[in-house]
């Protein structure tokens, strides 16, 4: 459109344009027709193409003292000014989501870091204080019964904040602590006929037992690849343990039995805890104070306390104050590294807690062979390899 717009030097009014607003509502959309020049008495304007006005607000004139002046119009500036805001806003929330991820990411590295290096520390001192102090059962209630011991300090102090339970939560917690600690004294029993790395080894056989329980027990069925997966689990523990040095059954059949004791386990935690609004940390201190209870009275039982006074007389004799330190440290970082492990569970799935529990294998299997300078054959290593492998697919497979 090309328009010209002349006006004379005084000013004009707004009366000329328009009619008052007290005597006609505001005026809808005129259309005036093409025309080569229109005159009036105050201006003239001339068009090639029809011309559209609308009030002299929404033309982009505003009424000041009775004049018109040109002003933006009100009704886009709003509009551009909230799209700004918006926009801004987004991009502020986009930022807010990446740092949060990224920062959840780092949290999740930190458990892991924290959980493998615990579980590496406590199967170092663990593997010290029973090849001096063969007494797996009184070396299990040590465990429980200090881990227990802090968190009881931990909830007195107002450090972390006590479970609010009742009588039906222990009651579903029950046949969870019984299953955790018959899982517990296997593994240990097991740590004490055999190297660590061994055991390790047979303990990452875990899911198959977890699947053929699910299938014959429970009815649950599993896609193809999940069954696959269980070939080479199977298939290098049994290669692992064939090829052995050091093989002792009591050793092999303790690991086997944490296995099954572990699955069930988790079996009970899923069915019992579903809905239960006790944190993982906090759950797993219940789980610890109930398992004391049931183990204490088998391990008087079956060790007791005149084999464990004279077993501690020749420990100290043998490697010296030290040994205290040995109980203490084992005792401390065992509760330290399953609570890591329950915290975790928080925060990630359990694929990725599965995945990092392989990886955990990894180390601890890696760590004690350099650490004990335990033996290793290549078809050993092999066996070990394919297992862990299997574990891995299978993790995948589940998912």
């Amino acid at each position: 459109m090309i328009s010209s717009l002349t006006q004379p030097a005084a000013a004009f009014g707004v009366a000329d344009l328009v009619r008052s607003k007290s005597a006609a509502p505001r005026p809808k959309l005129d259309v005036l027709p093409s025309i080569a020049a229109v005159k009036t008495p105050n201006f003239s304007l001339s068009s090639r193409k029809p011309l559209y006005l609308a009030s002299p607000e929404g033309f982009g004139f505003s009424s000041r003292d009775g004049f018109l002046s040109t002003a933006k119009p009100r009704g886009l500036g709003f509009k551009r000014e909230a799209y700004e805001a918006d926009s801004s806003e987004n991009v502020e929330i986009s930022h807010q989501e990446t740092r949060s991820a990224a920062a959840q990411k780092v949290k999740i590295g930190i458990y892991f870091a924290t959980w493998w290096a615990l579980n590496v520390v406590f199967n170092i001192y663990n593997k010290k204080v029973l090849n001096a102090f063969p007494y797996p059962w009184l070396t299990s209630t040590l465990s429980l019964a200090t881990g227990s011991l802090m968190m009881l300090i931990s909830w007195a102090t107002r450090i972390a904040e006590a479970p609010k339970t009742d009588f039906n939560f222990w009651k579903v917690l029950f046949p969870v602590a019984v299953a955790h600690t018959i899982g517990h004294v296997a593994a240990t029993v097991s740590m004490s006929k055999v190297a660590v790395s061994f055991t390790h080894i047979i303990k990452s056989g875990e899911p198959a037992f977890s699947v053929l329980v699910s299938r014959f027990l429970l009815g649950e069925t599993f896609p193809v690849p999940v069954y696959l997966s269980l070939v080479p689990i199977i298939g290098g523990c049994a290669l692992a343990a064939v090829t052995e040095l050091n093989f002792n059954m009591i050793g092999f059949m303790g690991a086997m039995i944490s296995n099954l004791a572990f699955v069930f386990r988790n079996i009970f935690s899923k069915r019992g805890m579903t809905g239960k609004s006790v944190s993982g940390m906090n759950y797993y201190a219940c789980l610890s104070i109930l398992s004391l209870f049931i183990l204490t009275p088998f391990a008087v039982a079956i060790e007791g306390p005149q084999m464990w006074s004279a077993g501690w007389e020749t420990a100290l004799s043998q490697i010296g104050p030290q040994f205290i330190w040995w109980v203490a440290a084992q005792s401390i970082f065992y509760h330290l590294y399953n609570q890591v492990s329950y915290m975790s569970l928080d925060e990630i799935s359990p694929l990725t807690f599965s995945i990092g529990n392989t990886m955990k294998r990894i180390s601890v299997i890696v760590s004690s062979i350099i650490i004990f300078h335990t033996p290793v054959q290549p078809i050993n290593a092999l066996g070990a390899a394919i297992a862990i492998l299997g574990t891995f697919l299978y993790s995948q497979a589940k998912q």
